[in-house]
């Protein structure tokens, strides 16, 4: 019995299509899990950024613990910056605190995509508490908030 040779010389169009389908599922997966990684870093990025931010916020209330309810308010521009030296100019820790919630906030409406900061203060616990709240819009997500907790004793 003899083989017919000519029937066995190389694909058929079904053949190439299906490679090219096969191709084509693989490329878009590729696709997909690429897109996917770009979102998940851009997240992790804000949220690193956010707890820097809140990181930041609670030393500086550490530093001017006697601001008590002063982070707490409105946030205002007394100019208590340092002029080329290490000292501020004469501000009071309750206008150094609106001063610093000021900064603050400013660098999270520019770090963060729609950021916002918020404090809240609980003099009546001991030791005084702060929630320190950092949100965000996250593509896909909505709103995202870190918060942060911290307790300061007071000096004596």
């Amino acid at each position: 019995m003899r083989m017919n040779l000519t029937n066995n010389k190389g694909f058929t169009l079904i053949e190439v299509l299906v490679a090219l389908v096969v191709l084509s599922v693989g490329l878009m997966g590729i696709a997909a899990l690429y897109s996917q990684s770009m979102g998940a870093g851009r997240t992790a990025h804000y949220r690193t950024q956010a707890i820097t931010l809140a990181a930041d916020l609670a030393d500086r209330i550490r530093v001017n613990r006697l601001a008590g309810a002063g982070y707490a308010g409105a946030a205002l521009n007394n100019n208590c910056d340092a002029d080329g030296g290490a000292i501020p100019n004469d501000c009071t820790p309750g206008q150094l605190a609106a001063h610093d919630l000021l900064r603050w906030q400013a660098n999270i409406a520019q770090i963060l995509p729609n950021g916002v900061g918020a404090v809240a203060f609980n003099g009546i616990t001991l030791p005084p508490t702060y929630t320190i709240s950092v949100t965000w819009t996250e593509v896909n997500q909505g709103n995202l908030t870190y918060t942060m907790t911290i307790q300061v004793p007071p000096l004596f």
